[in-house]
């Protein structure tokens, strides 16, 4: 094809001789993602198969997925964290089921998976270097809260035992909070018993619970939220990115993970968490502003869903952004005044629907099985944070 090229810009062979090409229709202009909107009746539909796939996908002792390797791209991750992985998305599909409308069915699904949160043992750290029971500790916290404040578990056979896996689980929290004030799932700079190394979405994925804990009664030390606060405050740059980790000088040039199109989920948990936590800075607009970011420049996600190597794609976008950040722009459109949200959640919706599979499950990342429980349980989140009427359970 360059050499073609090369003689026709020569001049040495007239366009008129070569061979000429049946004329082309113009493509179809890419319909914009509002265009491709999902309504509410169909988002509930597609609700009722991402519920269908837990309830059918748990197991007889109340979990989901496996807490052993099942997946070669961990075997040299610590054993420990197999279980916490586990551990984690177990309490996201618990969170699931509590956000949704409450039938006999779910109710049992929803007391199974409790009991099994409650049965299992604390989250370890793994070695000197793995510290993934960070995960398991921020939202197996979230999913005590929640717990908390549903009459279903308010009961003499699981409230005490609710607030102290809470309590134990925050303690747990307490201990990780690495000095800068935010959590992480590897050991930074230095290798300590607590950890050294945080990142600003794990830190904002846990940030309203500890407000809603506090608020709730129970023994949150202040300091702590003041802390996690002030270090994802920090990791906002200028042009409105949230900083991977807390760094003196942001990445930037080329492709950065620190760029917007990099952050794009970030930017999302990061502003929803700042707003629960009461911090004035984060306004309506500045919601907005990371909102049309998120669909503006949404295909640096697409392209990344599904690759099995982390951060290899544009922006240094990993696969396992995808459903994290659908999840929490759903909550960060519930910021926003009522009459608002509708018109956001129909063109949220649309990217949720286009990967959901038949079985009604939803994977960003191939690799071990909770990633599959994982990614259904935010895909649920997202969905009912849609639904008029609909309650939080984050």
């Amino acid at each position: 094809m360059l050499s073609l090229m090369h003689v026709l810009a020569l001049g040495l062979v007239p366009a008129s001789l070569l061979p000429q090409s049946e004329p082309q229709a113009a493509p179809a202009a890419t319909p914009k993602s509002a265009e491709l909107a999902v309504d509410v009746d169909e988002a509930r539909t597609r609700l009722g198969k991402a519920v269908g796939w837990l309830l059918a996908e748990q197991r007889p002792d109340g979990a989901w997925g496996s807490g052993a390797i099942d997946s070669v791209q961990f075997t040299s991750f610590s054993v420990e964290t197999y279980y916490v992985f586990q551990y984690a998305a177990n309490s996201l599909a618990f969170l699931a089921l509590c956000a949704v409308d409450a039938t006999e069915e779910r109710d049992r699904a929803a007391t199974k998976a409790l009991k099994w949160l409650l049965d299992s043992r604390l989250p370890k750290r793994g070695n000197d270097w793995d510290v993934d029971c960070t995960w398991a500790a921020l939202y197996g916290f979230q999913a005590m809260v929640t717990a908390s404040n549903d009459p279903r578990f308010q009961t003499e056979e699981l409230w005490e035992r609710v607030n102290q896996r809470g309590a134990d689980l925050y303690a747990l929290l307490e201990h990780n909070q690495e000095p800068l004030g935010g959590w992480g799932y590897y050991e930074g700079p230095v290798v300590s018993n607590r950890p050294t190394w945080s990142t600003s979405f794990a830190t904002s994925c846990v940030i309203p619970a500890l407000v809603r804990a506090r608020g709730m009664g129970w023994k949150i030390d202040s300091a702590v939220i003041e802390r996690a606060v002030r270090y994802v405050e920090r990791c906002r740059t200028p042009a409105g990115a949230y900083m991977y980790d807390l760094r003196p000088i942001p990445r930037f040039g080329g492709e950065s993970i620190d760029d917007v199109k990099g952050s794009l989920g970030r930017i999302q948990v990061a502003n929803w968490a700042l707003r629960r936590a009461g911090v004035a800075s984060v306004t309506d607009e500045r919601l907005r502003e990371g909102l049309e970011s998120f669909f503006e420049h949404h295909k640096f996600l697409d392209v990344a869903r599904m690759r099995p190597i982390p951060h290899e794609a544009y922006y240094a976008n990993a696969a396992y952004f995808y459903m994290f950040a659908h999840c929490y722009a759903a909550q960060a459109i519930n910021e926003l005044p009522e009459p608002e949200r509708a018109a956001w959640h129909r063109r949220l919706r649309a990217h949720l629907a286009k990967i959901q599979w038949a079985d009604g499950s939803s994977l960003d990342f191939p690799n071990m099985s909770c990633m599959q429980t994982a990614g259904t349980a935010f895909s649920i989140l997202a969905f009912q944070a849609g639904i008029p009427g609909s309650k939080a359970s984050l």
